[in-house]
């Protein structure tokens, strides 16, 4: 098994590349604009070339739906219900409310929140299942007040999505589920169908040509971010952190797909060694071994770097999606960092407790966005409108900065719609 190590974080930033997507972006076109264009005999099309089904039915019966809830483990249940609680208590706290300022004249200026009309969620199923990431969209989306959540998924042999998918949908409330994946589940979303109804944005994580199909269909709706492969980067410059911690934490990371990124930055070439080897043995004993070790050759490192200076330099440069501070003082070293998707401070939290439960959203900025991305949340279903009233006596006082200020422009159409207000002859 190949592992990547550096020495020093100058030699390992030099060997970071921008992917080339040409050939998936020139492959994605084609297919959405079959599917604009042939709606449902599309979805046929591409279903039965990728996944090697043809549901029934598009739309998944709401009996199949609640038969998979009632099919599932009661203990599991449990566990979802947490988790949800969890999430839904921490997106309550990013609720926002409308806000109007009224002046002694009679003005009003402000602003009027409104949640967006409907929303399509991309809920994978291909090598692994996430209901997690199920909730992690559906539940933000609910605090926002979105009226219209759709739900899409690739169907299984059944010509159904995974039943977890189904059952975790069902404890959630929603019942509009359709059996399509890939690029086309991204059109059908964006364009309609004749058997989907097209909504205004859509969310949720996919493959690098699930997430180039939301990339080009950006502006005919929205999009929760454009979202790459997951990775993690871990800052250690500690000795008594066990090395299974580290070694676990970059494995948990590696194992979701052979894109993904798992990074150790530490300070000791010993604890490097250590891990590197710790990786090697528990590797081969996984049941996600050859994905685990893809990633590990194409695109994850240990580096070993003496100067802490460097290191939070580095963090900050890469901008990761999950950052572990295993440092000495981690509630003091989080105000160095400027670019990171979720911060895990301390050797008690590793980075699954944000996958599952903690609450905060693990839909994450990746590939270097987190510059200038935040995760997924309330704030990504709702939009403002501004509100403004003026009254006679306002418009009246700031009739002449306004009207200086079109006629800089040359718009004197603009001049004059102040004008014609406050009595002047045009």
């Amino acid at each position: 098994m190949e592992i990547n190590i550096f020495d020093g974080c100058e030699s390992f930033r030099r060997t970071l590349k921008s992917e080339n997507y040409s050939d998936i972006a020139f492959h994605v076109r084609e297919i959405l604009e079959y599917v604009k264009k042939f709606g449902d005999s599309a979805l046929e099309k591409f279903s039965k070339k990728y996944d090697k089904i043809i549901p029934n039915s598009w739309l998944v019966p709401k009996s199949e739906i609640e038969n998979a809830l009632n099919n599932l483990d009661p203990k599991f249940l449990l566990i979802l219900e947490e988790a949800a609680d969890n999430i839904m208590a921490f997106h309550e706290r990013q609720k926002q409310s409308s806000q109007f300022d009224f002046d002694l004249d009679g003005s009003v200026i402000g602003w009027k929140v409104n949640p967006i009309d409907s929303v399509g969620i991309y809920v994978p199923g291909g090598s692994a299942i996430y209901p997690s990431s199920l909730l992690m969209n559906v539940i933000p989306a609910q605090v926002a007040g979105v009226g219209r959540i759709v739900l899409v998924s690739p169907p299984c042999k059944t010509g159904l999505p995974h039943q977890l998918v189904l059952a975790s949908a069902a404890f959630m409330g929603i019942n509009e589920i359709y059996s399509v994946g890939g690029v086309q589940a991204i059109g059908a979303l964006a364009y309609g169908t004749e058997s989907i109804k097209k909504v205004v944005k859509i969310t949720g994580p996919g493959n690098a040509y699930v997430a180039e199909a939301k990339k080009q269909v950006f502006g005919t709706v929205g999009i929760d971010s454009f979202a790459g492969p997951s990775e993690i980067m871990i800052a250690c410059n500690r000795n008594d952190i066990p090395s299974e911690y580290i070694a676990w934490d970059l494995l948990s990371q590696a194992e979701h797909d052979p894109d993904s990124g798992a990074f150790l930055i530490t300070t000791s070439k010993n604890q490097a060694k250590e891990i590197s080897n710790l990786i090697k043995k528990i590797t081969p004993n996984l049941s996600r071994s050859k994905i685990i070790e893809a990633s590990f050759a194409r695109n994850s490192a240990i580096i070993i770097e003496k100067q802490f200076e460097k290191i939070i330099e580095t963090i900050n440069d890469f901008a990761p999606e999950h950052l572990e501070l295993l440092t000495k003082n981690p509630f003091e070293d989080i105000h160095l960092i400027r670019n990171a998707g979720a911060i895990f401070l301390g050797p008690n939290t590793p980075e699954p407790v944000g996958d599952y439960f903690a609450g905060p959203n693990h839909t994450l900025p990746t590939s270097g966005c987190a510059k200038f991305s935040s995760p997924l949340g309330v704030q990504d279903f709702i939009k403002n409108s501004s509100i403004i009233s003026y009254s006679s006596k306002r418009l009246k006082d700031q009739s002449k900065q306004i009207i200086r200020f079109a006629e800089e422009e040359g718009l004197i159409a603009h001049a004059n719609a102040i004008r014609i207000r406050i009595g002047n002859k045009i």
